[in-house]
């Protein structure tokens, strides 16, 4: 019988550095004899990535409950066809975001209630939570240039600077 693979998720700022300290950790793991398996969200499956498709179109306003709602169905596809099997597989799953993202960008960033944000992403989850979810911690000037460095193109990117400010004006990131 094979070992259930561990899930950890990668949050923080855009930015930050996730992508890069997940292919880090998988080349340590992999290097160790670990089956890894790196994903991200929203995507990961083919019905995720045509759903991050919408939720990145630069040309689309998308109302704030419509949105959390693909993350949602997207989260809701990633977990049962690519993360379980490969848990299940003994795989170590690294995941660029989960279910905090949401939490934060739109429970608190769009201003949907927090509370029921975590409940849909539980039953969207069928309750998978991650074995340890690592937070990168960025100044969010720093992220900004680093965004700008690169081009801003997505509806998300753009949307950085007014998340940044939501956080500033809760508290939960420093003026």
């Amino acid at each position: 019988m094979t070992a259930r693979g561990r899930f950890l998720a990668f949050e923080g700022p855009e930015g930050a550095g996730k992508s890069t300290q997940i292919d880090r950790l998988a080349q340590r793991l992999a290097a160790r004899g670990r089956s890894v398996v790196v994903t991200r969200e929203p995507g990961g499956t083919p019905a995720g990535d045509r759903i991050r498709a919408v939720l990145l179109d630069p040309e689309l306003r998308v109302d704030p409950l419509a949105e959390f709602l693909l993350y949602a169905a997207a989260r809701a596809q990633h977990v049962r066809e690519r993360i379980l099997p490969a848990l299940d597989a003994g795989s170590d799953v690294l995941c660029d975001r989960f279910a905090a993202s949401s939490v934060a960008y739109q429970g608190y960033g769009r201003g949907l209630d927090p509370a029921w944000v975590e409940e849909v992403n539980r039953v969207a989850t069928g309750g998978l939570r991650p074995d340890a979810t690592v937070l990168l911690d960025l100044a969010p000037d720093v992220g900004l240039a680093r965004i700008a460095a690169r081009g801003a193109t997505d509806r998300l990117e753009r949307a950085v600077d007014a998340f940044t400010r939501v956080g500033r004006e809760l508290g939960v990131i420093a003026a």
